[in-house]
C-alpha cells in the first residue's frame, strides 16, 4: 500500500517519528496532538520543537487537535500514546473509527488500574468486526534515529497473517524494517517490562557498579521478562527477537533511554518526584513496574529484579541496599528452572538464563 492516509494518534517523539516516516514512504499523515501549541508548530514551520527537536518534518504531516478529523477516511491509524491514557484516549476515539481499518498500538505499557495489555483495551473499546486488525509494533528504535533515516530493525505482530503483511509493505523503507510475528501477547511484554528493567540498569551505572553488573541485570531481567511473558501466553521465542532481547539492550545501555536516565539519576542520589518533576518526558518503566510487579503475583512468577526495582521507586529502599540484596541469593545451575515464590512450585524459564 503506498499513498495511502494515515493517522498518528499522539505527537510526541514517538509519534512525531512515525508520522515523519510514513510521510516519506508517500502517504499523506494526520497527527493528532493533545498540546494545541505542538500542532500550532508543526503546522507553521514543520517541526516539533517539544518532542523532537532538530527534525523538519515533512510537508505531508498535517497536524491536528481534533480526533475525529484525525481519523475520518484513513487507511490506517497507529495509536502512540502514553499507556496512562490509552484508554481514555481510545474511548474518546472509537465512535470516529472506520470500521475494519487496521490499528496499530506502539504503546509500550501496561494499565496499571487492570494489568490490561494494550490490545486488551482495544478489544475492551472496539466493536468485534474490527477487531481482526488489531497489530503492535515493538523494537529497539529511538524516535530520533528513526527520524534522521537510520536503519532500524523492530517487530509486528498481529494474529491476521493479511494485515501483518499489508502493514510490513505500508510501513518498511530502505532503512526501517518491520520483521512481522503472531504473538501479539509476547511483544507487548517485552517492550513493556523492558523499560522496568533498563531502570535497574540506569540505577546500576549510576551507582558506579560497571559493566559487568549492567551485562547480567540484562541477562537476567531477560529471564524475568521471559518467565512472565509465557506464563501470560506468549512464544518463548519472542524474547530472544526484536522486541524482547533487542528492545532490551537498546533501553539498558544508551544514553538516549529515558528509563534508564531516570534509573541513573536515582541511583545518583535523586529522588523520583525530583525526577518526574522535572521530567519532560515520559518514562513509561516508572507505572509499568507497579503492573509487573503484580503480574508477577498473580501468575506467581519470580521476578527479583522487578521486585527491587518497585522497592525503590514505592517503598524508599536504598538503590545500592537493592542491588547488594540482588546478590544476596545463593547461586546455582544458570540452566536450572528457578523456583518461584515459597510454597509455589517451580516455574519455567523459557531462555534457560535462569
Amino acid at each position: 500500500m503506498t499513498g495511502g492516509v494515515f493517522a498518528v494518534i499522539g505527537a510526541g517523539a514517538w509519534g512525531t517519528a512515525l508520522a515523519h516516516l510514513a510521510a516519506g514512504i508517500g502517504h499523506r499523515v494526520r497527527l493528532w496532538c493533545y498540546e494545541p501549541d505542538v500542532a500550532v508548530a508543526i503546522a507553521s514551520d514543520h517541526r516539533n520543537h517539544r518532542y523532537l527537536p532538530g527534525i523538519s518534518l515533512s510537508s505531508s504531516v498535517s497536524p491536528t487537535t481534533d480526533l475525529a478529523e484525525a481519523v475520518t477516511g484513513v487507511d490506517v491509524v497507529i495509536l502512540v500514546v502514553p499507556s496512562h491514557a490509552f484508554r481514555a484516549v481510545l474511548t474518546r476515539l472509537a465512535a470516529h473509527l472506520p470500521v475494519g481499518v487496521p490499528l496499530v498500538s506502539a504503546t509500550k505499557g501496561i494499565e496499571v488500574e487492570t494489568l490490561a495489555l494494550m490490545t486488551d483495551i482495544l478489544r475492551d473499546l472496539l466493536p468485534a468486526e474490527g477487531r481482526h486488525a488489531l497489530a503492535v509494533r515493538s523494537g529497539p528504535s529511538f524516535a530520533a534515529e528513526v527520524a534522521r533515516g537510520a536503519p532500524a530493525a523492530v517487530a509486528l505482530a498481529c494474529r491476521d497473517p493479511r494485515v501483518g503483511r499489508r502493514l510490513q509493505d505500508a510501513l518498511t523503507t530502505d532503512a526501517f524494517k518491520l520483521f512481522t510475528t503472531p504473538d501479539v501477547i509476547g511483544v507487548q511484554v517485552g517492550g513493556a517490562l523492558k523499560n522496568v528493567i533498563a531502570l535497574a540498569a540506569g540505577g546500576s551505572d549510576g551507582l558506579g557498579f560497571g559493566a559487568n553488573a549492567r551485562a547480567a541485570l540484562i541477562t537476567r531481567g531477560l529471564a524475568e521478562i521471559a518467565r512472565l511473558g509465557v506464563a501470560m501466553g506468549g512464544q518463548p521465542w519472542t524474547f530472544s527477537g526484536l522486541s524482547g532481547l533487542g528492545d532490551l539492550v537498546l533501553t539498558c545501555t544508551d544514553t538516549q533511554s529515558r528509563n534508564r536516565t531516570v534509573g541513573y539519576r536515582i541511583g545518583r542520589g535523586e529522588s523520583l518526584a525530583r525526577i518526574m518533576a522535572d521530567a519532560s518526558f515520559v518514562a513509561e518503566g516508572v507505572q509499568t513496574v507497579r503492573a509487573a510487579y503484580a503480574l508477577s503475583r498473580k501468575y506467581r512468577v519470580l521476578m527479583p529484579i522487578v521486585e527491587q526495582v518497585y522497592a525503590v521507586l514505592y517503598e524508599g529502599k536504598d538503590p545500592r541496599k537493592a542491588v547488594t540484596d540482588l546478590m544476596e541469593p545463593s547461586v546455582g545451575d544458570e540452566l536450572a528452572r528457578p523456583a518461584e515464590r515459597p510454597g509455589e512450585g517451580r516455574g519455567h524459564d523459557p531462555t534457560g538464563a535462569g
